[in-house]
């Protein structure tokens, strides 16, 4: 799993430039396990990785370039992003 996240990381750092390839690796791995968790939730069946791959990579398409943004408007982020030493 660590190829695929350091993958995704490095296709979020080429897109939003606001990152560092540290920062780019915590918000895939952010994104990967809110997706997974909300589906679990949600009660649906564990598709495997390769769907959360998909998902993350089109998340990572459309959002990428402003996903620096969205730490204002969510607070769970924030949160653990400022555990991980991102956020002062």
């Amino acid at each position: 799993m660590d190829g695929i996240h350091q993958r995704l990381a490095e296709q979020l750092y080429e897109k939003n430039e606001r990152l560092t390839i540290d920062e780019a690796r915590t918000w895939v791995e952010l994104l990967w396990e809110d997706f997974e968790a909300t589906r679990a939730k949600a009660g649906r069946k564990y598709q495997g990785k390769q769907v959360t791959e998909q998902i993350v990579t089109q998340w990572i398409n459309h959002y990428g370039p402003n996903l620096h943004e969205f730490i204002a408007t969510n607070p769970k982020f924030k949160e653990l992003l400022k555990r991980k030493g991102y956020l002062h």
